[in-house]
This record gives C-alpha cells, structure tokens and sequence, in this order.
C-alpha cells in the first residue's frame, strides 16, 4: 500500500487502465473481484489476526452506483464481528438524485447515532463515498471520520466511457419521468455545479478522511480519488473488489481501530 499526500496535476499524468486496453485486459479485469474475494475468504484478516477490536463504533456503509446494500453485506459481517455497529444506509439502488439521497443518508446518520449515541464512521463504495464526503461536510458533528473505496471525490464524472454511458441512460430515464433516477440536469445542470461546488468546499478539519483508490481501477480514473483533504492509500485493487479485497480490510481495520481507540 501506498500513502499520496496530494493528487497530481500534470497534463501528462498516467491514463488510466481502459485507455488501449484489449479486449482480454477487460475480460480479466472483469474477473479480479472473484479473485479478490477468494483471497479474501483465506487471509488471516478475514479471521480477525492482528485487527484491532471496534469496540462498538457505529459504521453507516453506502454502496456504490447501480449497488445497494446487499453489496456491502461481507464487509458489515466482517465489521460485526470485529465489534463494530454497523448500519446499512437503506440504499437499495444507487441511482438517484445526489442531493436527495445525501439528504436521505443525513436523516439515517442522525437516527443512528442518536441510537448508539456517539459520532459513526462512515463508509462508502465508489459514488457512496462521494456521499460518505458530503454527509461528513454536512454534519461533521455526527461523524467520527469517513473511508472512501475508489469514490472520485475531486470530479464524479472522471469514469470509464462505458460506466459514463450507463450513467447518461439513467439520467435520460429520470429526465424522461421515470422516479427514483437522476437527471441530466444532476450531470450537467444546476444540480450537476452545486455538486462540484460542495466537493471543493475544505473538508471539517476535524473528521478523519481516508481514500483509498487503485491505479488497476478500470471504473474510476484513480486521479479523481486522490483528494488534498484527504489520507490517500493506493491498494492494488480492482473497482468492485475494494469491498472484498484483503489489503482493503487491513486497512479499514488499523483506521477504524484508531477511531474506536480515540473514541474512548
């Protein structure tokens, strides 16, 4: 794992992996988070060697674009049974408005920490990351600190031509009538610059952030994760596979493990 202090600029930065890939790259990129998941079930982490205990610190999980929470159900079962609270963010298709669904996530965070009364660690997968940073910004007062799994927190359209037509379909769709989708208007719209305008606000100076993205992404172009506000750590990871991915879990373990530490 690697440790970014800031994203890098340059006009002549590394592309991302999809640019001139073959079609058997793409097929065998498509199959890494079986493999993931398989190193997962054998490593001593999955076990809980040398992860910290949770000590009961709540953990809001938000799932990714076209996910819902059953996405995330390895992580909370692993989380549970390393002492932490876990609470879903009763997503059950990301696809809707971005301002809407963090309203909804706002709402959730509060219930939950009133229940457990103390801040929550949030986690979030792709664009639930993107929604783990604007809740935080929201209510940094409930949040002990936030994860992001390869979430393009500096520019949420920085994506896989491929993954951005899936995007543009569903806003057509919401744009068309259809409820529960986002529109076009979200992507390039009013909606689309208050988005980008609550993104470069500075992150609460007091709220642990932690971004993890990976240069073998084929989903998420890796330079929209690297945030200046944020603890970048590069794992080599595929884009689905963050969730079930051993480095991943080692990681969330000692992060999570200071923030339950601290809490006490």
């Amino acid at each position: 794992m690697q440790t970014t202090a800031h994203p890098s600029r340059t006009p002549d930065r590394e592309a991302p992996p999809w640019i001139g890939a073959s079609p058997v790259a793409a097929l065998l990129a498509a199959q890494r988070p079986w493999r993931e998941a398989a190193a997962l079930a054998r490593s001593p982490v999955w076990r809980g060697h040398g992860v910290p205990h949770g000590g009961g610190l709540p953990v809001l999980l938000v799932p990714g674009f076209l996910a819902g929470d059953p996405s995330l159900s390895v992580l909370e079962r692993w989380l549970r049974a390393r002492g932490y609270r876990t609470c879903t963010s009763q997503i059950r298709v990301n696809v809707d408005c971005t301002r809407l669904a963090v309203e909804r996530l706002e709402r959730r965070l509060v219930e939950f920490t009133d229940r457990t009364g103390r801040p929550a660690a949030v986690v979030g997968q792709s664009r639930g990351g993107l929604f783990a940073k604007l809740v935080a910004m929201r209510r940094p007062d409930r949040v002990a600190g936030i994860a992001t799994l390869g979430s393009p927190n500096v520019d949420h359209m920085a994506i896989n031509p491929l993954v951005a037509a899936q995007v543009r379909l569903v806003a057509a769709l919401g744009s068309a009538g259809m409820p529960g989708l986002f529109r076009d208007d979200c992507l390039d719209g009013g909606c689309a610059g208050e988005l980008a305008e609550d993104l470069a606000r500075p992150f609460p100076a007091g709220v642990p952030y932690l971004s993890v993205y990976s240069r073998s992404d084929w989903v998420v172009d890796w330079h929209a994760c690297l945030d200046p506000d944020a603890e970048n750590v590069e794992v080599d990871s595929s884009h689905v596979g963050m969730s079930v991915h051993p480095g991943v879990y080692r990681l969330l373990g000692d992060r999570l493990g200071e923030l339950a530490r601290r809490a006490t």
